[in-house]
């Protein structure tokens, strides 16, 4: 009775964790492109960076309220993930202006592979054959709904090569340090908020008048869009404390592949919202194969033998685990 206990209450903290993960995503992403499209607010490294911005604000204060205990994080540690997370954002951001929106989502569906990649090969995770076909149900799907227009360039490749890879690396770290180092996911996004905030927002400005050839200072910034902007970075806070969340409980193949229920999200989200991207029969078979390959990776990666870690050991400092 404990036991079925448990684990009803692990599936409950487990779902109320994806549907937290879930809202905010879609949520900072409405209102992300009501910004840009009703203000012309493109300044997206920027924004990210008042997003960590609005993060840190909130990890300092609770943790001087004493609901975030102290931690330890080595720079060195710190440094690397802060490099991958930057990497990614910037990579995000120049993949979708130099590429189709076509070859964009294929780099992003491909973030899949990769991410299975670092655990097969750092974690010694093996995959059943039904957790296999499943990920490529969800990869067809997905691309089936978002996949139009291919074209692919040099620079637009080169870009889409690293955002891929360093979003991959980035989100295996986030379950990489929360397990060696027994952070929680308050613990890791007080010690990676401020470091990021930082940075982003010192490069952001400079990379934003790359890409628009606007600066972000001498945008006419009135009460709509300063209400919009503030409205996303409270958001961003969920998003960012649920992603953590999410990958720290789960994995990051777990976390992109049913993760991928945001964007199907967000295509009927803009739909109504925004009425320009109308649905269409290739969109709605795209999601109905979706959401089947996500219930039959869930299924099949739950079962006995479905996703196995070889080495269940991993190396912690036992002083900070003390």
């Amino acid at each position: 009775m404990a036991t079925t206990s448990r684990a009803e209450k692990k599936a409950a903290v487990d779902a109320a964790a994806w549907v937290f993960n879930v809202v905010t995503s879609v949520g900072v992403i409405i209102v992300n492109k009501a910004l840009m499209a009703s203000y012309g607010f493109s300044f997206a490294t920027t924004l990210t960076g008042l997003h960590f911005l609005t993060t840190t604000l909130m990890t300092s204060i609770l943790k001087m309220l004493g609901y975030v205990q102290p931690s330890h994080l080595p720079f060195p540690e710190l440094l690397k993930f802060v490099l991958f997370a930057n990497f990614s954002v910037v990579g995000m951001n120049i993949s979708l202006m130099w590429n189709s929106v076509g070859f964009y989502q294929i780099a992003k569906l491909s973030m899949i592979p990769v991410s299975c990649l670092f655990e097969v090969v750092f974690d010694k995770v093996r995959y059943s054959r039904g957790t296999k076909l499943s990920i490529c149900v969800v990869l067809l799907g997905v691309g089936v709904c978002t996949v139009t227009d291919v074209s692919v360039n040099t620079r637009g490749f080169v870009a889409a090569f690293v955002a891929v890879w360093s979003t991959s690396m980035q989100q295996y770290y986030v379950h990489f340090l929360q397990r060696k180092y027994s952070l929680s996911s308050f613990n890791l996004l007080g010690h990676t908020a401020p470091a990021q905030a930082g940075s982003l927002l010192l490069l952001g400005p400079f990379l934003d008048y790359l890409l628009t050839n606007n600066r972000v200072d001498q945008f006419a910034y009135n009460s709509g869009s300063l209400m919009f902007i503030f409205m996303s970075c409270t958001i961003a806070v969920g998003t960012n404390l649920s992603q953590f969340i999410c990958i720290g409980r789960f994995t990051a193949v777990s976390f992109q592949v049913l993760g991928h229920m945001k964007t199907i999200l967000v295509l009927i989200m803009g739909f109504f919202f925004f009425g320009r991207e109308g649905l269409n029969i290739q969109v709605v078979l795209g999601m109905v194969i979706a959401v089947c390959g996500m219930i039959w990776y869930g299924n099949a990666s739950s079962k006995p033998g479905g996703k196995e870690r070889l080495n269940h050991s991993l190396p912690t400092n036992k002083t900070e685990n003390q």
